[in-house]
């Protein structure tokens, strides 16, 4: 073969486990034989189109066999597949389209409407549906109602391509997929994946957290997000494991589906695992068939921690980012109680360090900056020299802009975030974002986003707003103002108007102090 990146991976899984069951959605299963053709006659079509290898093609939906056989797709033609997160708003999704210079968006047909307003002025020049159910269906708007711009049905398109597998020429320094990260200028910032960073990636998930072939992976984050996709659906489907896609999160939906299918491995937030041990059918629930439980997005309360323990199970918390495809540490479920807080260790191919603010090693116990190098680290932003230039120290250390410390063990304890970054039921939020859109309002004389605990969420954003003088504005006001420009996740959940924002000598306002003060 030609094709060394992820493209290939389904031809060559054929021959190995070719009538195994590699996904099931809803009450329909696909064989790998049956994912390996789907994915061809799919990248057949998508060429036909004048799709080439470079070509960025976007996805708008939730967890879905066409997810992935559009990833595959495009891994077949040296394309780039760019997967769009379903909770943005229409302007957002537009930057994201133009940003990339996508020439086809395939989504989901609920979507339709979102899909069309966010492609509107764009490069996207042709639209694909997908039936709501796994068989298609026609193109339905967000309403039910037929899109005024009709979208090709995504299965006349399967059915028009060839069952012939593409074998175009891809390297592992290729760019397989660009997935969006805020930034701190407010604008998000395209994170340019490799064929490589992915597959090292999923080797570094398959050593650390020792997946094999029997596994059965229910699904129940959006695979939009790196974490569910690159550190759940892809090392199974690697080690010709299954995967079991859910379209959306419930929590006794999910532990129906952990008795029906013998589920071996979830992917969650702490969010996510609360919500399930909260739930009346928890206790009665069997749960044995589960060995694999992963966490990222912030530390498991200890009561969530208990909770599990009551029923044999422990978790492997970790650290990672979007740059790091993503992940970067894991904690071994077997440490979550004497290493409790932390991290954990570097991937088996990945490297941490501790950097002072010279740039050098930090002393074992200091805080400094958590840098991460390896093969799964990208090696650039999206036509964004800039902020790539900005990103790496010296040696080709990527810096994390989070802070942290190692202990004698060298477990990777994380204490605090350069950046600010919300996380929010596993969602990553930028004030910078935030406050650039509230900052459009004229009453708005100052502002400052800050992250609040949140007993379900773990945190929440909070806006602290200074009007200008003589101006009235009022809470509802602003989210009136940002509903439809930001996604609702990013909204704040509360305003408090304040008369000054504590500053630092330089200007720059003190969220540490806002945190303080504000924060009841």
């Amino acid at each position: 073969m030609e094709n060394f990146g992820i493209g290939s991976w389904l031809q060559r899984r054929r021959p190995k486990s070719g009538s195994k069951i590699a996904l099931i959605a809803g009450d329909r299963q696909l064989s790998y034989e049956e994912f390996a053709e789907r994915s061809d006659r799919l990248a057949n079509a998508l060429k036909a189109g004048g799709v080439a290898k470079g070509d960025r093609v976007a996805y708008l939906g939730e967890n879905h066999p066409a997810f992935l056989e559009t990833l595959f797709a495009c891994g077949q033609l040296g394309a780039i597949f760019v997967p769009l997160n379903t909770r943005l708003a229409p302007p957002e999704i537009t930057f994201q389209l133009d940003d990339c210079g996508a020439v086809a968006l395939i989504h989901s047909g609920s979507l339709g409407n979102l899909a069309a307003s966010g492609a509107e002025g764009t490069h996207v020049s042709r639209r694909i549906a997908v039936g709501d159910s796994f068989t298609g269906g026609p193109a339905f708007g967000d309403s039910g109602r037929e899109s005024t711009t009709p979208a090709e049905d995504y299965e006349d398109v399967v059915a028009s391509g060839a069952a012939q597998h593409l074998d175009e020429e891809v390297g592992l320094d290729d760019g397989a997929m660009i997935l969006y990260t805020s930034g701190t200028t407010g604008r998000p910032k395209g994170a340019l994946l490799t064929h490589g960073n992915i597959t090292w990636n999923c080797i570094n998930v398959v050593v650390d957290f020792d997946f094999s072939s029997t596994d059965v992976a229910l699904m129940i984050s959006p695979m939009f997000h790196v974490a569910s996709l690159d550190m759940g659906v892809l090392p199974t489907l690697l080690k010709g494991g299954t995967v079991v896609l859910e379209s959306r999160f419930d929590p006794q939906r999910t532990l129906e589906l952990i008795e029906r299918h013998r589920a071996t491995t979830i992917s969650g937030v702490p969010t996510t695992y609360q919500m399930l041990c909260e739930h009346p059918a928890w206790p009665t629930s069997d749960l044995s068939s589960l060995n694999k439980l992963t966490c990222g997005g912030s530390a498991v309360p200890m009561r969530v921690l208990e909770a599990y323990e009551t029923r044999g199970l422990r978790f492997s918390n970790g650290y990672g980012m979007t740059e790091t495809a993503p992940g970067a540490t894991t904690l071994p479920a077997a440490r979550s109680r004497d290493k409790a807080g932390s991290s954990g260790l570097p991937h088996f191919f990945s490297d941490v360090r501790i950097a002072d603010v010279a740039g050098g090693l930090a002393e074992q116990g200091a805080v400094g900056e958590i840098q991460i190098k390896g093969p799964n680290v990208i090696h650039e932003y999206w036509n964004r020299p800039d902020a790539t230039a900005e990103s790496y120290e010296h040696g080709g250390w990527f810096k994390s802009g989070d802070m942290g410390y190692k202990d004698a063990d060298g477990f990777v304890f994380v204490s605090d975030r350069l950046k600010d970054m919300i996380i929010s039921g596993g969602e990553n939020i930028y004030p910078a974002e935030v406050e650039q859109a509230i900052g459009e309002l004229d009453a708005v004389g100052s502002v400052a986003v800050i992250g609040v605990p949140d007993e379900k969420w773990g945190e929440v954003p909070r806006a602290v707003v200074v009007l200008r003088e003589g101006a009235l504005l009022t809470e509802d006001e602003l989210k009136e103002h940002l509903a439809g420009r930001l996604a609702r996740y990013k909204i704040p959940k509360t305003v408090v108007f304040v008369d000054d924002m504590p500053r630092t000598a330089s200007g720059k306002i003190r969220k540490s102090e806002l945190r303080r003060s504000t924060v009841s």
